[in-house]
């Protein structure tokens, strides 16, 4: 119906469905699946030629007041009658189809005790022999010449599961955007042409001639230069993996983003993916792309704001399905759509098809998952015109290696091209530091005694590894020192951060300590950095804020041993992994070659497959794949006993009232998508047993189930974020 009130013009079911199989083939066409995407688009709706879905339809829209008198009442279910066909027709081969047709709307479903039972159910089974009954077309029921050809599968039988997620992407977005062309006309115009990447390069060259004008001439800024450089003469090479191995403070980001360009320019690639490990740093580097090229920029991540000036309708539209040039994403939303069931995860699949991937600091890589990753990325440079780049300063061994043990060889990635022409060459006119290891690693550290020496220093960074050390080594800081952990809302962290540039770039003197937040690509320039024990990579971060712009002949990395060593898990198996590798060793605890084997040691010490999402997607003669466990078992950020709060943060100057109108919103209105996440910047995450208390105390309500609000005054501290025990005595009251 539209606007005033008027029928248009009917889509029927005939013309849906050779639009949906002409659109998907089109998807599917650049990984040569185009005729099994063609067919799964012909008869992904065959249900719907049954009386009782046209009945229902008829109901619901309006069109026919009475429908109800010919038939049952309710929704008619249509997605099991194609599968069906496919399997009848083409044997065990046609499973192939019914994953995508048969999960269209419910997602990809485990073939055994789930689709295999749904497909030979009664209901099912009267949902094809009612859809037949109705005579469909015959050129919608004739496969033509199609022949279902397994050894056309990308990457053979370990493939299977990313071609089927391919194909299924390919679907759900044809079935999604020729229904909305039809219901929703102006939505669907909206997705319009975006900017080419000619165009974007220009663009990024009157950024960077811009930027070169205005930059002091220093030894850095004249590296950054050359790192750019290479990057872009690099650009040309054959699509493929790639490393870009720079330090901290070596311009990674621009540099990476050149050669994206020039390279997407170069092999009519069509997008630039940009791969972001955390929330708290994608915000400011989509920014950074905002500002040189617009809208054309999509930032899709669970946190992005609903700002005019960041997103509008077009923009939200291109998060559905990624058909944007530029997108910079998390690495949680990247890979675990790579792996997903659902429809609005794998949706924007096949648009990852002939890009330029930056996965930005792959080091961060998480290990427990890393096997599954690998070989995705692999058979994404392989088969489906993926170009990767793996920018970081501390490049891990993600080639193939032979340990051992034999049940942790790790099938690595293939021909991976360094771009820098002589990464040692660079790290050593980068070193702007010297780094103090322990004269004793066994002897630790107390609070006190680290307070009183960062106290001997004016301008200071401390970086710690747990939010409780945090707390307890900024107690003990004189008053004016600054603390940041993730007890601090997103708004709070962002505020003080850019109170610290501030005061650096001034010349203020400040002392600051931190989780290991403030690594993940905060530009600070700090002359003295204090790290606690961690992974070597970490370490090789801290160094990155300390004389990072070379104002000074050299800065000072101090290594600690903190009171307490990480609980047992991964940052345990990264510190143990740094020790054994800087033990005994008397050269510079930060060269390139040491990078190698500490994530050899780090990995050795893992389950690469931890989550066996490798066994749960191999494929058998009966093509029988477990793709909704693994969607579930791939959770990069594992479901903790956690709760979420919304704080009451007003600002460093107490003078922001808007986190009070959002949540006087929120009380009034509801949960609408655009004030969630812009409560997202002021909520904080404590374990669920500190929720219950402070429920129980009075301290927070639950404003609707799992939602949380804190009411005392005393909850939020100005400096400290969330102090999940109570109110903490002053610095004042400290006795020393």
């Amino acid at each position: 119906m539209n606007k005033d009130g008027s029928w248009r013009e009917p889509h029927g079911l005939d013309e849906h469905l050779h639009s949906v199989a002409i659109l998907s083939a089109q998807f599917a066409k650049p990984f040569n699946s185009a005729d099994w995407a063609e067919l799964a688009g012909l008869w992904h709706d065959l249900g719907k030629y049954r009386l009782r879905f046209q009945n229902y339809i008829r109901l619901a829209s309006g069109f026919e007041a009475d429908a109800h008198i010919k038939g049952e009442a309710g929704k008619a279910p249509h997605s099991t009658a194609g599968a069906i066909l496919a399997c009848e027709k083409f044997g065990v081969k046609g499973r192939v189809l019914a994953y995508l047709i048969a999960g269209h709307h419910a997602g990809l479903a485990d073939w055994f005790d789930s689709l295999d039972y749904r497909l030979s159910s009664e209901n099912s089974l009267a949902e094809y022999n009612e859809a037949l009954a109705q005579s469909p077309p015959a050129d919608i029921l004739d496969h033509g010449i199609f022949t279902p050809d397994l050894s056309v599968i990308p990457g053979g039988k370990d493939g299977f599961a990313l071609w089927v997620r391919m194909m299924f992407s390919c679907l759900i977005d044809a079935d999604r955007l020729d229904t909305e062309a039809y219901m929703d006309p102006e939505k669907f115009a909206q997705r319009t042409e975006w900017p080419n990447i000619q165009h974007l390069l220009l663009q990024f060259d009157n950024f960077i001639e811009t930027k070169a004008a205005s930059a002091p001439a220093t030894s850095v800024n004249s590296l950054r230069q050359d790192i750019l450089r290479q990057c872009r003469d690099k650009a040309t090479g054959t699509p493929g993996l790639f490393s870009l191995t720079v330090p901290t403070g070596g311009g990674k980001t621009l540099s990476s983003l050149a050669f994206g360009l020039e390279h997407a320019k170069h092999h009519n690639k069509l997008r630039l993916i940009y791969v972001i490990p955390y929330t708290s740093i994608i915000e400011q580097t989509a920014d950074i792309f905002r500002s040189i090229f617009g809208e054309a920029v999509i930032e899709h991540h669970s946190n992005a704001e609903a700002d005019p000036l960041k997103e509008n309708h077009k923009s939200h539209l291109a998060t559905e399905n990624w058909d944007a040039p530029i997108i910079v994403t998390t690495t949680v939303q990247f890979f675990e759509s790579l792996f997903a069931a659902k429809t609005s995860r794998c949706r924007k699949l096949h648009n990852i098809v002939d890009s330029v991937v930056v996965l930005d600091e792959a080091q961060l890589l998480p290990p427990e998952f890393l096997q599954a990753i690998l070989d995705a990325l692999n058979l994404l440079s392989k088969f489906y015109g993926v170009s990767v780049v793996l920018s970081t300063a501390t490049q891990p061994a993600l080639s193939t290696r032979e340990y051992f043990d034999a049940g942790n060889n790790m099938r690595g990635l293939e021909n991976v091209r360094e771009i820098i022409a002589d990464p040692d060459a660079l790290y050593s006119a980068l070193d702007r530091v010297t780094v103090r290891l322990p004269f004793d690693w066994n002897a630790h550290t107390d609070w006190d005694t680290l307070a009183n020496d960062i106290t001997q220093h004016p301008s200071v960074l401390a970086i710690v590894n747990r939010r409780k050390d945090a707390r307890e080594l900024w107690q003990r800081l004189p008053e004016g020192s600054l603390h940041l952990s993730a007890l601090m809302c997103g708004q709070h962290r962002s505020d003080t951060i850019q109170s610290i540039k501030e005061r650096l770039k001034a010349g203020i003197p400040i002392r600051v300590v931190s989780t290991q937040l403030v690594e993940a690509g905060v530009d600070v320039d700090f002359p003295i950095v204090f790290r606690a024990l961690a992974g070597l990579d970490s370490i090789a971060q801290a160094a990155g804020r300390c004389n990072r712009e070379g104002g000074i002949e050299k800065g000072e990395v101090i290594v600690f041993i903190p009171p307490e060593l990480s609980p047992k898990g991964h940052l345990r198996k990264a510190e143990d992994s740094c020790r054994s590798v800087l033990y005994g060793h008397t050269g510079h605890p930060l060269e390139r070659g040491l990078f190698e084997k500490y994530f050899e040691k780090l990995y050795h010490s893992c389950e690469l497959d931890q989550h066996e999402i490798v066994n749960l997607l191999k494929v058998d003669g009966e093509l029988a794949v477990n793709f909704r466990t693994a969607a579930d078992k791939f959770k990069l950020i594992q479901d903790e006993d956690t709760a979420s709060v919304i704080v009451r943060y007003r600002g460093l100057n107490g003078s922001n009232n808007d986190i009070e109108k959002w949540i006087n919103t929120l009380k009034k209105e509801g949960t609408d998508r655009w004030l969630m996440r812009k409560l997202q910047r002021y909520t904080v995450n404590i374990p669920r047993h500190d929720a219950t208390r402070l429920l129980m105390q009075g301290d927070i309500e639950e404003l609707i189930p799992g939602l949380f609000i804190q009411i005392s005054d005393y909850l939020y501290d100005e400096q400290l974020g969330l102090i999940p025990e109570g109110l903490l005595p002053s610095k004042s009251e400290l006795i020393f």
